[in-house]
């Protein structure tokens, strides 16, 4: 890829120490208190639909040793984040176009070294993103889900963080409990939220004011800080989100006017509008 710099020969491992870099301001986090509400879809789509608004966008798929992006995106990877992380191959030869015209970097799938959290998963991260971010308009992370130590590394690289949860009380509780976990360890003030498959409209604000007052009575209390949870929008319930899935589609691409994908734009314009003004590298 041409209009990436090739990065500097990579560290030999443990040679340099572990270190938790300043966010850049380009990066939004998607992730996810559980698996299953369709964290991925929403990573895939939103990309496309801020290349459709102009933007320049990387999605970096951080769900490392589970990743999926692949499978959502029907791309048959050569090259994976594995390999640039063991010096096989280079960022450049890794980052490729998918449908929808955004770049992506995807990870190996079933890598179980990426299952915890070391010294060199921590500073390969650090400088793939310190590589790429500045080439970009915007870098979507893909994280896993949950709160393991390699999710919460992959959020800590990000300015923003975007929870993609469904109205299940299942999915709500995972949710709340990430948040607990960010507010504290990584004291964050806002976070931000879409409601994926939501059967009616305005559930996803409703359901957003519910967890602001839980936040407000508990996480507040616990960290001393206020934090606001921000409603970025609802994704309805959709049979065709379904469709695009199996048939391993972007719902953008394969049917742009359904109800999900245009919810979806919407959510693009209302994450635009959040970036910084950045120069053109």
């Amino acid at each position: 890829m041409s209009d990436v710099a090739s990065p500097p020969n990579h560290h030999p491992a443990g040679a340099a120490p572990a270190k938790r870099p300043s966010a850049h301001p380009n990066i939004i986090a998607v992730t996810s208190g559980k698996g299953g509400v369709g964290k991925t879809f929403v990573s895939a789509n939103l990309a496309a639909a801020l290349t459709r608004q102009g933007l320049h966008v990387l999605v970096l798929d951080a769900d490392l040793g589970l990743a999926n992006l692949d499978v959502v995106l029907n791309l048959y990877p050569k090259i994976t984040l594995h390999d640039v992380f063991v010096g096989r191959a280079s960022l450049q030869e890794a980052v490729v176009t998918a449908p929808g015209g955004f770049h992506v970097l995807l990870a190996g799938s079933g890598m179980v070294e990426y299952s915890r959290l070391t010294p060199e998963v921590r500073n390969q991260l650090i400088h793939t993103i310190d590589t790429l971010a500045p080439h970009y308009d915007v870098v979507l992370l893909d994280t896993g889900a949950g709160i393991s130590d390699v999710v919460l590394f992959s959020l800590s690289l990000a300015s923003e963080i975007l929870i993609v949860a469904t109205p299940e009380p299942t999915s709500l509780t995972d949710a709340y409990a990430a948040m607990k976990v960010l507010a504290a360890q990584q004291k964050r003030h806002n976070m931000r939220l879409v409601i994926n498959q939501a059967a009616r409209p305005g559930d996803g604000r409703a359901i957003t004011g519910q967890l602001q007052q839980v936040l407000n009575r508990f996480v507040s209390t616990e960290s001393g800080l206020p934090m606001r949870l921000i409603h970025m929008g609802d994704i309805p319930s959709d049979t065709a989100v379904r469709e695009a899935v199996m048939r391993r589609q972007l719902l953008l691409q394969s049917n742009p006017n359904c109800p999900a994908a245009l919810a979806i734009a919407q959510l693009a314009t209302r994450v635009k509008s959040t970036l910084p003004k950045r120069e053109a590298v």
